[in-house]
C-alpha cells in the first residue's frame, strides 16, 4: 500500500515536470521553433484544429519559420490564427507560403522572459509539493486506520520528501537552463 502511493506520488510529480517543460517549449526565445507554433487553432471549415494538422511547419534559418498549408484556400485561416495568436508576430505570405520572422529579443525582454520562466518553475513546484502533501495525507490516513505503524508514517514521509526534492531540483534545472537559453544572443 505505501509502494503504491509513492509510486504514484513519484508519476505525479513527473507529470508535473514534464508539463513544465512542455510549457516552456511556447516560450519564444531567439530562436526559431517549431513549437512557437503549435498550439495554435486554426478554423478549418467550422471546426478548430491544430495548425500542425492543416499545414507544414518547418524552421527555415534561426530567425524564421515556414508554414505551407495543404489547401490554397488555407492561408487566409493560418494568417488569421496567427495574428489572433498571443504570440506578437506578423506573418508575410508569398502565394501559398507563409514566412513568420522573428525579430531579435530586446534586453528587456529577455528579462521579463526570464522572470515569467521564473514563475512557471514556482507553479510547477507548488504542483510538486501538493503531489507531497496528497500523498502524506494519505499515510497518515492508513495510520488512523491502523494498517501501518508510526515508524512506517516517519519512512514514508522521508521517502516522499526525497522525491520531492528531486522533482523540485529538476524544476531548477529546467529554469536555468531556459534562462541561457534566453539570455545567449
Amino acid at each position: 500500500m505505501l509502494e503504491e502511493i509513492k509510486k504514484d506520488a513519484q508519476t505525479r510529480m513527473n507529470k508535473s515536470v514534464e508539463a513544465f517543460r512542455h510549457d516552456l517549449t511556447k516560450l519564444r526565445t531567439g530562436r526559431a521553433t517549431t513549437a512557437l507554433v503549435d498550439h495554435l487553432k486554426v478554423n478549418y471549415y467550422g471546426s478548430d484544429m491544430p495548425l500542425t494538422q492543416v499545414a507544414s511547419v518547418s524552421v527555415s534559418d534561426a530567425r524564421s519559420l515556414t508554414i505551407t498549408p495543404w489547401e490554397k484556400g488555407m492561408v487566409a485561416a493560418v494568417e488569421k490564427a496567427i495574428l489572433a495568436s498571443d504570440l506578437g508576430l506578423t506573418p508575410n505570405t508569398a502565394g501559398t507560403v507563409i514566412r513568420i520572422n522573428l525579430p531579435p529579443l530586446t534586453e528587456e525582454r529577455r528579462k521579463e522572459l526570464s522572470k515569467h520562466v521564473h514563475a512557471e518553475g514556482e507553479n510547477a513546484k507548488v504542483a510538486i509539493r501538493n503531489v507531497r502533501r496528497d500523498a502524506i495525507q494519505q499515510v497518515k490516513e492508513l495510520l488512523k486506520e491502523k494498517q501501518v505503524t508510526e515508524d512506517d508514517l516517519r519512512r514514508s514521509e522521508d521517502e516522499i520528501q526525497k522525491l520531492t526534492d528531486k522533482a523540485v531540483k529538476d524544476v531548477d534545472e529546467v529554469v536555468k537552463a531556459k534562462e541561457q537559453e534566453l539570455m545567449a544572443v
